[in-house]
């Protein structure tokens, strides 16, 4: 399983020139307003039950255990003696583990994980 859908691993692009990638930076930086304020806007004020904010205590569980077992930059960060209260910042403030949790089939959450495990084609 990912840890979510979609994302830039810099990291594999280090077969590139630096200006490059500084560029392809900037790029991407100056598309999120655009491409994300929309989704924020529509959903901002949408209602969740119990449930669905557990479902996202899981699911920040599952970005905490990637981020400190398999992130590079993370692992790299505790092995050489790095700032940990630096390195810990970019965890969430909440979340939870469920041993072995498995979503009710044919749930929203049951579709995600299978993105998450089966990728699919977006665009």
């Amino acid at each position: 399983e990912t840890r979510g859908l979609g994302g830039i691993f810099f990291d594999d692009l280090n077969d590139r020139d630096p200006d490059t990638i500084f560029e392809f930076s900037k790029d991407a930086l100056n598309s999120v307003v655009d491409a994300y304020g929309p989704i924020v806007e529509k959903h901002k004020n949408d209602e969740f039950t119990e449930k669905e904010k557990e479902w996202q205590q899981i699911r920040r569980g599952r970005y905490v255990e990637f981020n400190l077992v398999y992130d590079r930059g993370t692992v790299f960060g505790l092995k050489t003696g790095g700032r940990i209260e630096s390195i810990l910042m970019s965890l969430p403030e909440t979340a939870r583990w469920e041993y072995d949790h498995h979503p009710e089939e044919g749930s929203r959450e049951a579709d995600f994980l299978d993105a998450c495990k089966n990728p699919r084609e977006w665009v």
